[in-house]
Parts: structure tokens; C-alpha cells; sequence
């Protein structure tokens, strides 16, 4: 393991607890931001060993899995700390890392392995299975609660809520059985793919055990700088004039910060399978997963949420829907492919800005 790989989570960490303890001023602020991208090139690196030692898909799963969890606990703390105001924040946050995923970290992942290898091939039957698990999962959380009639203004009643948090846990668990267990050659590289890993030995169950220690401790230090930074993230954006929901699309940029860098990585690499791995198991994981905790959290908590988009927002999002749909139907992708997608993702970074 570098030196670096041990010493920046733990630098990054120490700074975490003096940010407690005293004034964020311009310097702090810079430092946090500093430490804030320390941790995720960590993170990245202590995901791909543990990944390397455990192999595809499982790899992938970890760092989906965990970046998921810091999420969730980013958003239920927001939503503590801001009340009633911020009842549209899981809607937001879940909204914009499925559209960064979908369009902006697919469209890179195909730009950048475009422009180093022509053409590259991935699993068709794979991809087919998450877009459809995630086209079902978005629907029902974030589509459907704008055209109920039981609650008004985007919301659903507690009953809705369980019944739709139910489904988004049963069908994550159902997507990652099918990964992991029952399908998991889906998944796998396609056997013309190249493959960096074959060429370097994996790294003993010490290694991989250590670098899981420290890709926990490089979340928890993600999520506690952007939770520190968050409300100069919320002063910037009202000094702007910007819309609230900017502030879901940076919550969800900077979660998404560890699996984008690792996913483009790959491509480079390529390793296509595991972008579309990393990508399309954190759109469900974030959705799958976020979803229930959010709901047990406002339930329990007596939290307003509003999780039904409004109709600018749910054009956005079947487009990128239809576009991967018809990107990802040939297992092959080229620039064109990840231009399409970015032009989507800027689109909906402008229209975020400017509704």
C-alpha cells in the first residue's frame, strides 16, 4: 500500500474533528475542500483493492453499496438539521444522482474508453436487467407521487410510502441476487475484454481487510467535509439566486465523486463491464436503498417528504431513460454514444440552473 493511500484518510479525518471545533473561515473552508478530494482519490484506491481481492461483480457492490450508505446518512442528517424546509432534499439528491449517473457518468465512461479504444463491448444482458429494475424504481418513487390523488402536492401517505419503500428494498435485493448468485456471468467481463487485473497479483486477504478499513474511514470523512461545506454550499447557491434544488445536485456530486472517478478508470482501462457495473448498481443502490431509509426516517421522525418531481423534471428523466435505453441495446458503445448522454447531463445541469 502507498503511504499516501494511509496517511490522507487519516490527515483528512483528524481535520474533520478540528472542523467541529471551530470557525469555518476561508482558509478552513479551502483546507476542507483540500481533504474533501484527498478522501475520495482514497477512497477510489482503497475500492479498487478490495475489489481486485473479491473479484467482479462483488467488487463493485462495496464501493456502490457503501458510497449508498453515506449518502443516506448525509440526507437524513440534512433533513434533521433543516426541518420541514428541506422535505424536498431526498427527492433532489436521489433525482440528480440518477441523472449524473445515467447521463453524466455513463457519457463520460463512453467518451473517455471511445477516444482510447475506438470500440468497447460489455455485457447486454446485464445492463438490460438494471435499466429495467431502475426504470421501475424510479417510477414508482419519484413519477408516481406527482399523479396520486390519496396525497396532494408530490407526496404519498404513509401507506404508499411503506408499500413503495418495501418494493424499492425487495427489488435491490432481487437485482443484486441476480449479480452476485444466479446470474452473475452477466456481469462478468465479456471474454474479448482486456483486463489490467490479469496481469497483477491480488492482494492478500491482510491487504484487502486494510484497505476496507480505510475506504470506510475515507467515506465517513467524505460525507462529514461535504456535510461540513454544505452550508457554504447553501449560502453560495442563495447568494447565486439559484433554485434549492442545486443543493440536492452538489449533495449528490460530491457522493458521487469516489465511484465516478473509479468508473472512468475503468473505462480507460478497458474495463468498460465495470463502469457499467459501478454505474448502473449505484443508480439502483441509490434509489433501492436511500428510498427506505428516507421513508423510515420520516415516518419515524414525523418529517415532511415530497418525492414527486415536478414535470420539467420527469421529461429529464425519461429521456435519459429512452436514450440508455437505446445507447445500452447493443452491448457496444463509442464517443457518439457518451456525446449523446453528456449533451443530456448538461442539459439537465442548465435546466437545474435555469427551470
Amino acid at each position: 500500500m502507498p503511504s499516501w493511500a494511509s496517511l490522507v484518510p487519516l490527515a483528512s479525518a483528524a481535520l474533520l474533528g478540528g472542523a467541529f471545533f471551530v470557525t469555518l473561515n476561508a482558509a478552513m473552508v479551502a483546507a476542507c475542500a483540500v481533504a474533501l478530494i484527498g478522501a475520495v482519490i482514497a477512497a477510489v484506491h482503497h475500492a479498487e483493492v478490495v475489489a481486485h481481492r473479491v473479484g467482479e461483480p462483488f467488487g463493485t457492490l462495496v464501493l456502490a453499496v457503501a458510497i449508498t450508505v453515506i449518502e443516506v446518512a448525509l440526507i437524513v442528517s440534512v433533513m434533521l438539521a433543516g426541518g420541514p424546509d428541506k422535505a424536498t432534499l431526498p427527492r433532489d439528491t436521489i433525482f440528480s444522482a440518477v441523472m449524473i449517473i445515467t447521463t453524466g457518468v455513463v457519457g463520460i465512461c463512453m467518451l473517455v474508453g471511445g477516444l482510447h479504444h475506438h470500440e468497447q463491448n460489455f455485457q447486454l444482458d446485464g445492463a438490460n436487467a438494471a435499466l429495467a429494475a431502475l426504470v421501475a424504481l424510479a417510477g414508482l418513487s419519484l413519477v408516481m407521487p406527482t399523479f396520486t390523488t390519496s396525497s396532494a402536492g408530490g407526496t404519498y401517505t404513509v401507506a404508499q410510502l411503506a408499500f413503495v419503500a418495501v418494493c424499492s428494498l425487495a427489488l435491490w435485493a432481487a437485482f443484486v441476487f441476480v449479480q452476485t448468485v444466479r446470474h452473475r456471468d452477466y456481469f462478468l467481463p465479456p471474454t474479448n475484454a482486456a483486463n489490467e487485473n490479469v496481469h497483477a497479483s491480488p492482494p492478500t486477504n491482510r491487504e484487502a481487510w486494510t484497505s476496507f478499513g480505510f475506504l470506510l474511514v475515507s467515506l465517513v470523512v467524505v460525507v462529514g467535509l461535504a456535510k461540513q461545506l454544505s452550508p457554504t454550499i447553501e449560502a453560495a447557491v442563495a447568494a447565486a439566486g439559484a433554485p434549492e434544488a442545486v443543493i440536492g445536485i452538489a449533495i449528490a456530486l460530491l457522493v458521487l465523486l469516489p465511484e465516478t472517478w473509479a468508473a472512468v478508470r475503468a473505462a480507460q482501462a478497458d474495463r468498460l463491464q465495470t463502469s457499467m457495473n459501478l454505474a448502473l448498481g449505484s443508480a439502483l443502490a441509490s434509489i433501492g436503498l436511500t428510498i427506505p431509509a428516507v421513508v423510515a426516517a420520516a415516518v419515524l421522525l414525523d418529517l415532511p417528504l415530497v418525492l414527486g418531481l415536478d414535470p420539467k423534471d420527469i421529461v429529464m428523466l425519461t429521456l435519459a431513460v429512452l436514450v440508455s435505453a437505446i445507447t445500452l441495446g447493443t452491448g457496444r458503445t463509442s464517443v457518439m454514444q457518451g456525446a449523446v448522454h453528456l449533451v443530456l447531463f448538461a442539459a439537465f445541469l442548465f435546466l437545474a440552473l435555469v427551470p
